[in-house]
């Protein structure tokens, strides 16, 4: 098995009501230590409730947020931080909202030429050449390439910016919620170029979303995030069809399904941060929650085959 990307106990803690002198007034762990391996060409699909600490990962992946602790590998190459193009030139993010990730004062142009000139020292007719090629490989007309990005819509938009991170020839793509501010037939649409371009130039993807449809639809294997930890992992045709842990089972139960009315919903929130539980962090919503959940902390463990979960007392299949 080869490996694309690999972390080790990485985690992330913001100090809370900073103080000139002294230490912080509190502390939030936004990741707890997370250890995930993603093999190259696999696309790992990352879900889990608003606060959870999703986009905190990915921000720590490709160096938009520097971590607490813990290691990142790419390609069993450990990143060095004090080089930024390190980054650049092995893992990209794809943004959210496509339109306010391009900046309004450049032309299209300028901002597919910016990386390729400072990642991989293109000019001239090279430069052309290469941006061209993106904007070919992403269906967009040259003729846009003179425009501003408010021109665009919001799926156009998020091909430009398919296209910037595909500039830097990375090996591994971030894509943080890449379709939920487009309309459901251009999310199909996106969805099929990512895929196809996965397949042409040997991609690895970590797909980030709450929308649990697309995230089993295009991923390989899934993890669940839960207050900034891991709960389980495992393969996408099993996690959902048959969750080991109960906040997986909840996630599920509480995805809008056309003709079946919402359930799960009204099942509490998640903790404070600034107060975390002793213990399993989803104890308090947990129908399963014993003495020992609220005590000790479970540790990811194999429950089935390849299937992983953070449970004292997992569910059956």
């Amino acid at each position: 098995m080869t490996l694309a990307l690999k972390t080790t106990d990485l985690a992330k803690t913001f100090d809370m009501g900073k103080r000139l002198f002294g230490p912080p007034r509190a502390q939030v762990h936004a990741v707890h230590p997370v250890s995930l391996q993603v093999r190259q060409t696999e696309t790992l699909g990352i879900v889990g409730e608003s606060g959870c600490g999703k986009s905190t990962l990915a921000r720590m992946l490709v160096g938009l947020t520097p971590p607490t602790s813990g290691t990142i590998e790419i390609e069993g190459r450990a990143l060095d931080r004090a080089d930024p193009a390190a980054f650049g030139r092995l893992i990209q993010y794809v943004f959210q909202d496509p339109v306010s990730s391009l900046n309004p004062r450049k032309t299209i142009r300028q901002i597919m030429e910016a990386p390729l000139r400072l990642l991989h020292g293109l000019t001239g007719q090279a430069l052309d050449d290469r941006v061209m090629e993106l904007f070919d490989a992403v269906n967009l007309r040259p003729e846009f390439l003179t425009r501003y990005p408010h021109e665009f819509s919001g799926g156009q938009a998020q091909r430009i910016g398919i296209a910037r991170a595909l500039a830097a020839s990375p090996r591994i793509l971030i894509l943080d919620e890449p379709v939920s501010a487009l309309d459901v037939s251009v999310q199909a649409q996106v969805l099929n170029l990512l895929a196809d371009l996965k397949q042409r130039l040997d991609l690895t993807y970590l797909f980030i979303s709450h929308d649990l449809a697309v995230v089993e639809a295009v991923s390989d294997r899934i993890a669940v995030l839960y207050f900034g930890s891991v709960v389980e992992t495992g393969p996408a045709e099993k996690v959902f069809a048959a969750p080991r842990h109960p906040y997986t089972k909840l996630l599920a139960d509480s995805a809008p399904v056309v003709a079946r009315a919402l359930g799960g919903a009204q099942s509490g929130e998640l903790p404070d941060p600034l107060n975390p539980p002793a213990g399993c962090a989803f104890a308090g919503r947990c129908p399963r929650a014993t003495d020992l959940c609220r005590r000790i902390v479970p540790d990811l463990r194999a429950i089935e085959g390849d299937q992983f979960a953070a449970c004292h007392h997992p569910r059956d299949p």
